[in-house]
């Protein structure tokens, strides 16, 4: 029996704890800066034993350490379900499943830091696959726009355009359900999904890398010229007459069932707000302390919620309510790709505690992406434009950090179904 810091990636749990409980263990970590409890570990096998929420935490964290309390055969007892049994066959069991008898757990203290490594990409930026050049090359990059800096604002934004198979904050979606899926045993043959452009695109790309096939379900509304992508890709496409994604979903999940394909489903798929958490939540702050620059508001669309959400839980639990947080929805009645509003339902927007909702119709989101355009020289997608609408019209003050989930070169007909010219 002994304490020491072990990789994560070599550990294996038999168990999922719940969400709530393991957001809990990173809300304390974070706050403490540190670990109080080790980890409980099999030295044959490397099977967690305990400390199950702490685990699920330290990897949210983006730790690659963990503190464990080895234990060999003999030193330990279980009652009920056998976790290396659990393991061995691939099950998953429940958190209260077994007890352990025989190990006194000593009270420790190890330094977050002491347990990270340092986001980024690698040298000269050569890589041996496109899945590497994606995981590999984050961060995507924070810019200061020279947008709103006569108006006693400073806008940093991060440009989620920089991943390479959606042009957009939801490769790292894709990449995290189908992981998430692997690691589990159930990544299947096929892929359906319902999606409004984005997940579909990264889906798609990421199935022909694995040799998979996909069908995707687009609502009602659609731009025409996204088929081209999914055609480009070998994608099966379906249009549906339904208004919205969500709106889709028992009709993807039925088909799916007849056909033996998977549904990742973007929707209620723990891993899109899990990806965020770990990745783009910790690349966000480290930048902008990189900048010196301490956000006033964080303001972020409102689609799955599984970004902004998982963003703004780990600033709040670093700032409190010293950071305010904006959720940008569209106006009633009005389409602007990508973001729709919260009545529509979303799983994880409760952990973002939201201090406003700023509606924006499609003329305000095409102006946000007229004004960047014309300060900075990108061309930003509509809910991007959208973000930076709700920053204008909500008169926002102060240092702003704004994550624009995409571009504008898929947007061709948004761009020119509004109605006037940019001015």
């Amino acid at each position: 029996m002994r304490i020491e810091l072990v990789d994560i990636d070599g550990l294996r749990s038999p168990v999922r704890p719940d969400l709530g409980s393991v957001l809990d263990a990173y809300r304390s970590i974070l706050r403490t800066g540190a670990v109080e409890e080790p980890l409980i570990v099999h030295d044959g096998d490397m099977t967690l034993l305990g400390g199950f929420r702490t685990y699920e935490a330290l990897d949210l964290l983006s730790a690659v350490r963990a503190p464990a309390l080895l234990l060999e055969d003999g030193e330990f007892h279980v009652a009920g379900d056998d976790p290396l049994g659990a393991v061995r066959d691939g099950r998953t069991i429940e958190e209260g499943a077994f007890s352990l008898s025989g190990v006194e757990v000593p009270r420790i203290r190890v330094r977050l830091s002491d347990l990270l490594e340092g986001h980024g990409g690698r040298g000269r930026r050569v890589y041996r696959s496109t899945v590497e050049l994606m995981v590999k090359d984050w961060p995507t990059p924070l810019v200061r726009l020279n947008f709103g800096s006569s108006e006693g604002r400073e806008v940093w934004a991060k440009l989620e355009w920089y991943n390479p198979f959606s042009c957009s904050a939801k490769d790292r979606v894709a990449w995290a359900m189908i992981e998430d899926a692997a690691r589990r045993g159930c990544l299947g043959g096929a892929f359906y999904e319902a999606t409004s452009t984005n997940t579909g695109i990264a889906l798609a790309a990421l199935s022909r890398v694995l040799g998979r096939s996909c069908r995707i379900y687009l609502p009602r509304g659609t731009q025409a010229g996204v088929d081209a992508y999914f055609r480009a890709l070998g994608a099966h496409v379906v249009r549906g007459s339904e208004p919205i994604t969500v709106q889709m979903l028992d009709r993807v999940m039925e088909e799916a069932r007849r056909d033996g394909a998977v549904v990742l489903n973007q929707f209620e798929n723990d891993a899109n707000f899990k990806v965020h958490l770990k990745h783009t939540a910790h690349e966000l702050q480290e930048q902008l302390e990189a900048a010196g620059a301490r956000p006033d508001y964080l303001v972020g669309a409102l689609g799955t919620s599984g970004h902004l959400s998982a963003i703004s839980f780990h600033l709040k639990s670093l700032y409190g309510d010293s950071i305010k947080v904006i959720g940008v929805q569209p106006a009633p009645g009005s389409r602007i790709p990508g973001i729709r509003r919260i009545e529509t339902g979303m799983k994880w927007v409760s952990h973002a505690q939201l201090d406003g909702v700023a509606d924006v119709s499609a003329e305000e989101a095409l102006e946000g992406i007229w004004a960047v355009a014309r300060s900075d020289g990108i061309i930003i997608g509509p809910s991007s434009g959208a973000i930076i609408a709700a920053v204008r019209k909500m008169d926002l003050r102060g240092t702003v950090a704004a994550v624009l989930p995409d571009n504008g070169l898929k947007y061709q007909e948004f761009l020119g179904s509004v109605g006037r010219d940019a001015p």
